[in-house]
């Protein structure tokens, strides 16, 4: 029996790194080193000028590449597949979130800043490729990063998805603003919680927050 609070929804959007799997496993760290390689390389400066700006950017504009594109006029397909290009043997199958997200009544969606290709690579590890009917990526959503709105409006249209029948988890806290907003149901997943009004729930393991929802 799904909870009261979450019986009108039919559509389960899902983040996916440090979402679909925790955050200890550091899948993300690998990134992140290959963002600041591709950047001090590209625009000649130290790693660690490079480190400090791949920060300053993902703060300012949601992602590194977002800001990019908008202060050095890169183009995105090189840099995303050099920075996705990385190791998934920390990842291991996951059957028991499987079993709990195939549960959940109606349409199960991932939606990455990553690029769609990098998140199949990701749930195939996690063996949760076939619980999803569509996947997508920071490309889908023409290189606007969440937690733009226009993000959310063309990825949003593109699925044809209704916000008031569904319900978005995600480890950002800032992700979760604009979703809220369109009036879906919102579901923080981090070992830390975060007051903000747009978080309706928060769970440090998403799969326990799913038995109890289920």
């Amino acid at each position: 029996m799904i909870s009261n609070n979450f019986k009108h929804v039919n559509n389960w959007v899902f983040d996916l790194d440090n979402t679909l799997y925790s955050p200890k496993v550091c899948l993300f760290d690998q990134i992140e080193k290959k963002m600041t390689d591709w950047i001090s390389r590209k625009l000649s400066i130290s790693r660690e000028a490079a480190d400090i700006l791949r920060s300053d950017y993902w703060k300012k504009y949601g992602t590194s590449l977002a800001g990019l594109m908008r202060e050095h006029q890169i183009e995105p397909e090189e840099y995303l597949s050099y920075v996705h290009d990385i190791c998934f043997d920390n990842l291991v199958k996951n059957p028991e979130l499987k079993n709990l997200i195939e549960n959940l009544p109606g349409r199960k969606i991932v939606y990455t800043n990553g690029t769609a290709p990098y998140a199949k690579n990701v749930l195939s590890a996690l063996g949760l490729l076939d619980v999803f009917s569509c996947i997508y990526g920071v490309e889908d959503a023409n290189y606007n990063p969440k937690p733009e709105y226009k993000a959310y409006e063309l990825v949003f249209k593109k699925d044809g998805l209704n916000p008031l029948t569904s319900a978005m988890f995600e480890d950002e806290p800032r992700n979760l603003k604009v979703p809220h907003q369109l009036g879906m149901k919102t579901i923080f997943v981090s070992p830390e919680s975060k007051d903000e009004h747009y978080i309706d729930f928060h769970t440090s393991k998403l799969s326990g927050f799913l038995k109890h929802l289920i």
